[in-house]
């Protein structure tokens, strides 16, 4: 696998979620996860995945992300004004991220969580057994369905809950008042 290609899809998707995140657009904010989910999809064709970089760009990057632009400009106003940014949220996100990214650090590279990685010692030579690997749609659907059922209903049900976040969060406020 070409390391520089990996190298830059993974930047391309880290970007693409930074402008996911800081972005005061939705719009712009959904673009930005098209971008990173597209990248993920790029690294899975680098890591002779193709059914799944298939997936990942027809069902997330297509059918949910467009569900997700749909829901987002119907329901949004346009007139809204971008004032007040909470720039706190964001310097809480970014203190978070650099937290998560220090403790990854340590746990992989000083704590020698991973073998051959603490005091500078060389990984060990490491051998792939393509059976291991199922690249044909039958046996991963027949994997799918069988050992991980229950990971693939908890994905199911965290696009749902994700769905009715979009929606509750791009309906304007009732009045009780009124």
């Amino acid at each position: 696998m070409p390391d520089g290609l990996f190298i830059f899809f993974a930047a391309l998707t880290l970007g693409a979620a930074s402008l996911l995140v800081l972005s005061r657009n939705a719009v712009t904010s959904a673009m930005g996860m098209i971008l990173a989910l597209v990248g993920v999809a790029a690294d899975f064709f680098l890591l002779d995945a193709y059914f799944l970089g298939v997936l990942q760009v027809l069902v997330y990057a297509g059918a949910v992300m467009v569900l997700f632009l749909f829901v987002i400009m119907l329901l949004t106003d346009t007139a809204e004004s971008a004032e007040g940014y909470p720039w706190k949220s964001a310097a809480l996100g970014l203190a978070v991220f650099f937290f998560l990214a220090a403790g990854a650090v340590w746990l992989f590279v000083w704590s020698g969580a991973v073998p051959g990685t603490a005091a500078g010692a060389t990984p060990p030579e490491l051998s792939v057994n393509p059976s291991v690997f199922v690249t044909a749609a039958k046996g991963f659907g027949r994997l799918l369905y069988t050992k991980y059922l229950l990971p693939l209903e908890i994905a199911g049900f965290l696009l749902l809950v994700a769905l009715v976040g979009v929606v509750s969060l791009s309906k304007d406020p009732v009045d009780e008042n009124a």
